[in-house]
């Protein structure tokens, strides 16, 4: 929705485009960087959590007869014992995500955006913090109370994700596509940032004392002052510039009312004010025409929803627990889990940027849905180099897949909300991220698949 020349908007309005696109970066950084701190750090994890069962043992005699039985059966106690804290994670995130997104894209039209925004940063901010006491609480010790806690943070996670994601895309449908896509570039930037940090923090701590706990912990601190940053973008500059007034005024005159908060933050609320009335007639003149339903516009746009889903079903059920479970052992010993990780990111990051080169864009719908289907072919490249190939291979694989999300998401959720009013693409783009959640979920649960006939 790039405000073409001469369409009669006073160039003072349309101020600040740069620095907008820069904060929505920070803000798409800060709406990830908890949860891939938590992807990031998991090679800590599983040092501390791959427990003994004699621990389990203690909580319940069921516990001890399942194990009897299993040794029974031939089953060996290390395939038993594990916690498998990436699958496990991630399987506890998700419900809480979609969970909450569902709730809030059901009631978009009646909330406070710029409350539900501020919320989550907040408990982004918290729920990282948290992460920390925990692990300082309980002295770093593994054991069955501080895995349950920071399933506790995980979940508060997935809410917050669920309040700000949603929230900012559909916020930002309503601006300049490349909001949308500096936001989504930040998102992936926050996963190439976690890795780049979680190496650097390994390499310095490794040969130390409780080295790993140290880098972890330093990382976590990073990424805790990142998401106050984020608190402090969204609440006191970003409504402030001109051209973020701008278009919320614009949909405030298309009937939004999910914006009042925002524009009252930046002092221009009040139909007195002349620098309201001013936004208010270069938006919009005419009388704004009723809103489609959110089921009429998940009817017109059902191949953009099924694309999100298809390529975020895709990546999690490879991204992050086959990475760290099924790959093998190979010549980078413990680094090899952290360099997958952090070559998806790095290509992640990078294809978000594509589409911004127009004769590189995929702006057919055809061609985004066959793209989207054509990477589950990943799935079979991904068995068979697990099993003979080398780690040369499954990096170049790895980064293909990273490569693929990123420009694929960005396509459709910068094309989709093309053509319609305000209130509509503030709606579609909470109904669009409520699909990549369910996307995102189905991946978790068929990522347990890989397990099977081990």
């Amino acid at each position: 929705m790039t405000i073409p020349s001469g369409s009669g908007v006073p160039a003072p309005m349309l101020k600040g485009k740069h620095k907008a696109i820069v904060v929505c970066w920070f803000l798409g950084l800060g709406s990830l960087v908890s949860w891939n701190s938590i992807l990031t750090i998991e090679d800590y994890y599983y040092d501390l959590f791959p427990v003994d069962f004699s621990i389990l043992l203690k909580l319940d005699k069921l516990i001890c007869s399942l194990r009897n039985a299993l040794k029974g059966f031939g089953f060996k106690a290390d395939l038993a014992e594990k916690y498998h804290p990436s699958r496990v994670l991630t399987l506890v995130y998700q419900p809480f995500a979609l969970g909450t997104m569902a709730l809030l894209t059901y009631n978009e039209a009646k909330i406070n955006t710029r409350k539900r925004n501020v919320a989550g940063y907040m408990l982004f901010t918290a729920s990282t913090l948290m992460l920390i006491v925990v692990d300082l609480v309980t002295s770093g010790k593994g054991g069955v109370g501080p895995y349950i806690g920071i399933c506790a943070v995980v979940a508060a996670l997935g809410v917050a994700d669920a309040h700000v994601q949603g929230g900012m895309v559909g916020d930002l449908s309503f601006m300049c596509p490349e909001f949308v896509q500096s936001f989504f570039a930040g998102l992936a930037a926050s996963g190439a940032l976690t890795s780049a940090l979680r190496l650097l923090t390994k390499a310095v701590f490794e040969k130390s004392k409780n080295g790993l706990r140290k880098g972890v912990m330093l990382f976590l601190a990073i990424s805790t002052f990142l998401e106050f940053l984020s608190v402090l973008l969204y609440a006191f500059l970003f409504p402030r510039l001109p051209i973020v007034k701008y278009y919320r005024a614009k949909a405030a005159s298309e009937g939004s009312k999910t914006v009042s908060a925002d524009l009252a933050a930046a002092g221009i609320l009040k139909p007195e004010n002349q620098e309201f009335r001013a936004l208010l007639h270069a938006a919009d003149d005419d009388k704004p025409p009723e809103r489609l339903s959110n089921k009429e516009l998940f009817l017109q746009n059902t191949d953009y929803a099924l694309d999100l889903f298809l390529i975020y079903v895709l990546t999690l059920s490879i991204f992050p627990g086959f990475l760290y479970e099924d790959t093998g052992k190979h010549q980078l010993g413990s680094w090899y889990s952290l360099v997958l990780v952090a070559m998806f990111n790095v290509w992640d990051l990078i294809s978000r940027y594509i589409p911004l080169v127009e004769c590189l864009k995929l702006e057919s719908r055809n061609g985004l849905m066959i793209a989207s289907l054509s990477r589950f072919l990943l799935v079979p490249a991904f068995f068979f180099t697990a099993k003979h190939g080398d780690q040369g291979w499954m990096i170049m694989l790895t980064s293909f897949l990273g490569l693929t999300n990123g420009y694929l998401s960005v396509c459709v959720l910068t094309e989709a909300p093309k053509g319609y009013k305000g209130p509509e693409q503030n709606a579609l783009g909470n109904l669009l991220v409520l699909c990549l959640f369910a996307g995102i979920f189905s991946g978790v649960v068929l990522d347990w698949l890989w397990l099977i006939g081990k």
